[in-house]
């Protein structure tokens, strides 16, 4: 696997694919910058070498050109402070003036280009867009893993036009090595953690995880979906009615793979989807008509941190209840500690981005487990065992 520490970049602009997809207020202020921070060893590493970094990403959703909410302007400011250099900004991702100011920029100097999905080549993965990017630099480096599961123009394609000229930054090398440690590497008892919203979401990364794991807990909205499978009563609770066979499915495979899976026992259930709604403990399959399971009870919250605290791996991906609502956020707050509590008695903890990774930041343990993901959807294709395009892309 070739990385930046394979490359000098003296006098070298390289293009360097980042993930800047950050989330912004109202007035346009980052409200969380984990993802530009991962990013600044890599550029830092180019600038000390006396290159010229190049940097291109993606924000949120565009749906037809450029959108004020969207354009990477914003982040500018805030990437000058964490590199302490000037950088500068191209309007667009592409044409004369990215063509100008990449041409201009000297060693030690930072280039952001706008948002590359204001250009729809970008996500169709159009090779004439890729080629228009590739012209900018004469090195090309993907430290853009939270996209890495997409085969667009900037992650995949662009590549093919800088053989061995190419390699991973040190935020993608570092989770391939996290990533890697809990798949093929993973020291026993391995614990996989699922919560978040729907089966459907989970199923490709639960059918892998059943080959590898000791124990796998189900948590969140989720989880009522095995109730309900088992003949329980879950009221209003969240549930796929479609995925009943399937739930059934899973615990049957688990019982053959000798896997223990662990479902709530309890939770704590309210009237109504509403911090201010009435709220009362009962057992998982006894919740009362008209009311909904919006997080894992007491009782849960003891077996399941049980579980993790006797785990030597975790994997963690998805909250237990909607922890976003305070009344609400115990489960996952409980968990999170949990698996903070395991970490300091020397087990390895991968939280798999996402909600996870928001959980363990808001509840203040994001230093007390091994290693946050940035990437909740790549991650998950990388556990369900699918190549990556963008690390194909690199490796090829």
């Amino acid at each position: 696997m070739k990385t930046v520490d394979d490359f000098d970049f003296l006098g070298k602009k390289v293009l360097v694919r980042v993930d800047f997809n950050v989330p912004l207020d109202k007035e346009y202020h980052i409200t969380d910058d984990k993802r530009i921070r991962a990013a600044i060893p890599t550029i830092r590493k180019i600038l000390n070498d006396g290159g010229s970094a190049i940097l291109m990403s993606h924000h949120g959703r565009p749906k037809s050109g450029p959108e004020e909410k969207f354009s990477l302007k914003h982040v500018v400011k805030h990437l000058m402070l964490l590199l302490n250099v000037t950088v500068y900004f191209a309007n667009d991702c592409i044409g004369e003036e990215a063509e100008k100011k990449s041409s201009a920029l000297k060693n030690g100097e930072v280039l952001l280009l706008e948002n590359l999905r204001f250009h729809k080549e970008e996500e169709k993965g159009d090779e004439a867009f890729a080629k228009k990017l590739a012209q900018l630099g004469d090195f090309y480096i993907n430290d853009g893993f939270g996209t890495a599961h997409r085969a667009h123009a900037s992650t995949a394609v662009i590549a093919k036009f800088f053989p061995g000229r190419k390699c991973f930054g040190y935020l993608m090398a570092a989770e391939i090595e996290n990533a890697e440690r809990v798949m093929r590497y993973a020291e026993k008892p391995l614990t996989a953690i699922m919560g978040g919203a729907k089966v459907s979401d989970k199923i490709l990364v639960i059918d892998s995880l059943l080959e590898r794991v000791n124990h796998l807990i189900i948590g969140g909205g989720m989880a009522f979906t095995f109730v309900k499978a088992k003949g329980g009563n879950i009221g209003r609770s969240l549930v796929e009615a479609d995925k009943l066979d399937l739930a059934l499915k899973i615990m049957d495979d688990a019982k053959k793979k000798n896997v223990q899976l662990h479902l709530p026992t309890d939770a704590v259930i309210a009237d109504a989807f509403s911090n201010e709604a009435q709220s009362a403990v009962a057992p998982v399959e006894k919740i009362t008509e008209g009311w909904m399971g919006l997080d894992i009870g007491p009782e849960s919250i003891k077996s399941f941190s049980e579980v993790v605290i006797n785990s030597k791996t975790i994997l963690w991906n998805g909250p237990m209840g909607v922890f976003e609502m305070e009344k609400f956020a115990t489960g996952t707050k409980a968990v999170a500690k949990a698996v903070a509590d395991a970490t300091a008695k020397g087990a390895y903890s991968l939280i798999g981005g996402g909600d996870s990774a928001a959980a363990v930041v808001q509840f203040g343990y994001e230093n007390k487990v091994s290693y946050v993901s940035t990437g909740g959807g790549a991650l998950l294709e990388y556990f369900e065992g699918k190549i990556l395009p963008g690390i194909k892309a690199i490796m090829d």
